[in-house]
């Protein structure tokens, strides 16, 4: 904590040098309950896409002839797409691009715009990549839990085709129960998500094992020759499959955005040791089994156990795929919250579930709105397979936005070589952009919903982003300097009251509206008074010894700077207590006034955005969370001043 710092000012602490995360345990090394516990949440997407993914690859509508050679060809397919883009891309190379700790795409973007000046049109071009990056994975987060419980429910049918008019119903049931228990939190239910999983992996290992025993010939598909004699033979055909085969590669983007909560070594054991084999062994185990039994294809999953075992193994998958959506909606919650204090999304309230697991929210806004759609979704497509196309669209779109910033990344932060980077990126480019294009073939078959929930996305985030800055810019145009305006002040002195009266400021440099209102109105001056603004920075974490700085102007008024991470929840009483644990100045809360300035926002002519998106700007700023309730500022002890302001 710095106190009393001649150089405390805006510009000067716009962005931390180098700060470091709390410790976590993972930082002492990967544990075998860490690598257990991340297969419970982190590879639950990836882990159920067995269920729809080579029966969508022998779809009868791509128009590829059944043969052993196309059996061969897509199962190579699948073996080089994982060894490539999970094993090569995301665990060995862009888990290494982590901010602090922390992956995921709004992560990744911050740590890029360390590399870029503040306002420089680099940075815009990486804040645009990153914030649609995060858009599409709202996609994700809405076909997850549609297509991996609609998929898990459809093996209802293979027990018995009468069952077929109960999946749709039954799907709905469990994700709206799902979401219901959603403000209960994780914490319980958290507890049983790895050792499910474990016996998911396991069984779907077994499983394959199974088929691969009576037809052990199918390893030689790992032969690349396989896959690209298949796409050479089938042409525009084979690369309509390719975007069938992306499918089994849903969830990797997790892997990467979860890896804060584990750390690189648990997930990389996890993905190693038992993840992939077993994955692998299921799907060679399906291939195995189409030689021999072509007719599966019709649901080559269910088909490969016994009819005695495929209502057990429906109901193992069921909790599968409610794990693999927990993980996802857990994930969305998580981004809104980043996305919040990175100044994107407007304030929403936030509830945390959990005493000791800070990264436990519920969000009730994001929760209703994913239900409303998710269950929208799975009404309008009815079908796992109908969703397929949607699905691999929303995906691979976030996966080329994480190769873009990771390129970024390399050349500026780890200084690697320019052709090192340029043949490194350029390779996994070359694969993302296949399976996009290929994806891209299926927009009138669905793939045209999360490229709309991303535009629309999309363009709300950046509304926010540059309606804030505007404001900001306005503020600093139109403000008055706070420092000269209190020594000015302070020459002929208001009259002095007792108590304290902390006023919440943009900018440390100028006064907030809120305090010029106060004196102007009330014609008095606190024998205290604290100017306050609160800073998120792109870390994730912050640690308390670091997160004040504090400057004494004299006659009992002072500047304080709170400064939090991007994955922390600021907190008024936590910021008064670590002022009074480092100095001598004691709060009484009951004799504390916290004053916040209640702006009423008005689109005008002013050059600055269209007049439809200041009039949207307006609309959701009217509509925002209130900053006493994100702030956890005592109801009791508010005042709140408004002004008109013209953008």
């Amino acid at each position: 904590m710095s106190l009393s710092n001649p150089e405390f000012s805006e510009s000067s602490l716009l962005r931390p040098v180098e700060i470091s995360r709390e410790s976590h345990p993972h930082k002492k090394g990967a544990s075998i309950a860490l690598m257990f516990a991340a297969i419970g949440v982190v590879f639950g997407d990836i882990g159920t896409s067995p269920l729809y993914a080579l029966k969508e690859c022998f779809s009868p509508e791509h128009g590829i002839p059944f043969s052993a050679d196309a059996v061969y060809g897509v199962i190579s397919m699948v073996f080089w797409a994982f060894a490539i883009v999970v094993s090569l891309k995301y665990v060995l190379f862009v888990m290494r691009a982590n901010n602090h700790g922390e992956g995921g795409i709004l992560a990744l973007m911050a740590l890029a715009l360390r590399t870029a000046p503040s306002g420089s049109k680099r940075s815009l071009l990486i804040i645009m990549a990153g914030v649609f990056g995060a858009c599409m994975f709202y996609g994700d987060a809405i076909i997850t839990p549609a297509i991996s419980v609609l998929s898990a429910v459809e093996g209802l049918e293979v027990i018995s085709p009468d069952l077929t008019r109960f999946i749709l119903p039954i799907t709905v049931l469990i994700l709206v129960i799902l979401f219901v228990i959603q403000k209960t939190g994780t914490d319980v239910v958290g507890k049983l998500f790895g050792p499910i999983m474990v016996m998911w992996f396991v069984v779907i290992g077994l499983m394959g094992l199974y088929q691969v025993v009576q037809h052990p010939a199918i390893f030689s598909a790992i032969n690349p020759m396989y896959a690209i004699h298949f796409m050479d033979e089938h042409a525009l055909q084979g690369f309509i499959v390719l975007g069938a085969v992306f499918l089994v590669l849903t969830g990797a983007e997790a892997l990467y955005a979860d890896m804060g909560h584990f750390g690189i070594k648990p997930i990389r054991m996890g993905w190693f040791f038992i993840v992939m084999p077993s994955l692998l062994l299921n799907y060679f185990g399906q291939g195995a089994m189409f030689l021999d039994n072509p007719e599966t294809i019709s649901n080559p999953f269910f088909l490969m156990v016994p009819e005695s075992f495929v209502f057990p193994l429906v109901l193992l998958a069921t909790a599968a795929t409610v794990i693999a959506s927990q993980a996802v909606i857990s994930g969305a919650f998580s981004m809104t919250s980043q996305a919040i204090l990175l100044g994107f999304v407007p304030r929403m309230k936030v509830r945390h579930t959990s005493d000791r697991e800070i990264g436990q929210i519920y969000m009730p806004f994001v929760n209703w709105a994913l239900l409303i759609l998710v269950v929208a979704v799975v009404l309008a497509f009815k079908k796992s397979e109908n969703l397929a196309a949607a699905y691999g669209i929303a995906v691979t779109t976030t996966m080329i936005v994480t190769t873009f910033l990771a390129a970024i990344v390399m050349r500026v932060v780890w200084r690697w070589n320019t052709i090192l980077v340029t043949l490194v990126i350029g390779s996994f480019l070359v694969v993302d952009l296949a399976f996009l294009t290929a994806n891209l073939l299926k927009i009138m078959e669905g793939g045209w919903f999360p490229l709309l929930l991303g535009a629309v996305c999309f363009l709300f985030l950046m509304t926010w982003y540059q309606g804030r800055k505007i404001l900001r810019q306005n503020a600093m145009n139109n403000g008055i300097e706070l420092k000269s305006f209190i020594e000015s002040l302070m020459m002929h002195p208001p009259h002095r009251v007792e108590g304290t009266a902390i006023f919440l400021t943009a900018h440390v440099d100028y006064l907030p509206v809120s305090f010029l209102h106060n004196l102007k109105h009330n014609h008095v001056l606190h024998e205290r008074v604290f100017f306050l603004k609160v800073s998120i920075w792109d870390v994730p974490y912050v640690k308390d010894g670091e997160r004040i700085t504090l400057r004494d102007l004299g006659n009992g008024i002072y500047v304080v700077r709170a400064v939090y991470g991007f994955n922390e929840t600021p907190d008024m009483g936590q910021i008064i207590e670590l002022i009074e644990k480092s100095s001598d100045l004691k709060f009484d809360m009951m004799n504390t006034s916290f004053f916040l300035s209640r702006d009423t926002i008005v689109s005008t002519e002013i050059p600055g955005m269209a007049m439809w998106r200041e009039r949207l700007f307006c609309w959701m700023y009217q509509n925002a969370g209130r900053q006493s309730d994100f702030f956890k500022i005592p109801a009791n002890r508010l005042v709140e001043l408004g002004a008109k302001v013209e953008i």
